[in-house]
């Protein structure tokens, strides 16, 4: 059994090479306002966290993460650049598996620095990966701004962007809509008769909810936008499966999406930064011709990354949550920042899982 004193101290030994590294150490509060994760995740973020409330402060979370909060601390009054670490507990909500943790331990290293994002990137995943050595870890890589820039660069609407946008963490939910945009998905029925009728609120029954007469008029006119519009074309959904279905080493992933992007222009500067953070993680000591890079993951991760995302999985314990995970997220800084924005990165180490890695060496 792992003692929480043994997880403390492990924790307390990971934010100490944090610091060493040039880390900053800062609290975060347990309660976070609602408000400000519900804007971020929309409501899904509920069957994730805990939620309160009380008469002065309305409804709070316990904190899902340090991540928006040590952002919203820096955006206030960070000098730059910045470099932050912290531990502390973090509780998730587990609804699918009881045997998952809903309370640990996560040990964090933050990085804010505008000149240069390739190095920084190296810099949080080669320090992330020392502090494993000696652990059946493998590690992947992504990068969430190959999809972004991918789905942008599309021959369609920008509402079907956007809609996919919203939906690149949700792979099945983001395959459904690429199924009703390229016509491989036939309309529901009940749509098409909604569709079919010149009035559909003609014979509507009285409204009663939080929706208006306005709202449900124009999402019936955007439904009619939608099925007007041509549909993607064949031959942008066939580089949109293979661009999802790169999987490989780091070079030959780099090789197959040079490729790609002869015919998908919009991913090449995404390809760029991917090939100047290779050059950057080498540079530190990274085994990058033995690093694996999946094109699809982080995309069940927490939606705030926006590009280069990491992971460490127990090689012989695929039943557990990764170890260690991390990725870059500026669109937050944009979002939190009031106006300002700064490039930034970072990532997370679970000390409780590294414990149960070790004693199950032993």
């Amino acid at each position: 059994m792992i003692m929480r004193t043994g997880i403390k101290a492990e924790a307390a030994r990971l934010k100490a090479l944090f610091e060493a590294a040039g880390a900053r150490p800062v609290e975060a509060p347990v309660l976070l306002p609602a408000e400000a994760l519900l804007d971020l995740y929309g409501e899904d973020i509920r069957a994730r966290a805990y939620t309160t409330s009380d008469t002065l402060r309305g409804e709070q979370m316990l904190r899902p993460d340090f991540t928006v909060p040590v952002v919203q601390m820096h955006m206030a009054d960070g000098a730059e650049p910045a470099r932050y670490t912290y531990a502390g507990e973090v509780f998730r909500r587990q609804e699918d598996d009881a045997e998952r943790a809903n309370e640990y331990v996560q040990v964090g290293y933050e990085v804010f620095e505008r000149d240069n994002p390739a190095a920084a990137d190296a810099e949080v995943f080669a320090l992330i990966q020392s502090v494993l050595t000696g652990l059946p870890l493998r590690a992947a890589t992504g990068d969430i701004g190959l999809l972004t820039a991918a789905v942008s660069g599309l021959n369609t609407t920008e509402r079907r962007k956007a809609a996919l946008m919203r939906h690149i963490w949700r792979p099945r939910r983001f395959r459904a809509l690429m199924d009703r945009f390229s016509g491989r998905a036939e309309m529901p029925p009940t749509r098409a008769a909604l569709l079919a009728n010149a009035d559909p609120m003609a014979a509507a029954a009285p409204v009663i909810g939080l929706r208006g007469l306005d709202e449900i008029e124009a999402r019936i006119a955007a439904l009619r936008e939608d099925a007007a519009a041509p549909p993607i074309s064949k031959g942008e959904v066939v580089l949109m499966d293979a661009l999802l279905s790169v999987r490989e080493t780091v070079p030959y992933a780099l090789e197959q999406l040079h490729d790609l992007a002869v015919d998908m222009p919009a991913i090449a500067p995404a390809v760029e930064r991917l090939k100047a953070r290779a050059g950057a993680m080498a540079a530190r000591g990274v085994d990058v011709k033995r690093l694996d890079f999946e094109a699809s993951y982080g995309r069940t991760q927490m939606e705030y990354y926006d590009g280069f995302v990491f992971g460490f999985h127990a090689e012989t314990r695929p039943d557990l949550p990764p170890v260690a995970t991390g990725g870059r997220y500026d669109a937050l800084t944009r979002m939190l920042g009031r106006g300002g924005e700064i490039p930034a990165v970072g990532g997370v180490v679970r000390p409780g899982l590294m414990q149960m890695l070790r004693e199950g060496r032993e």
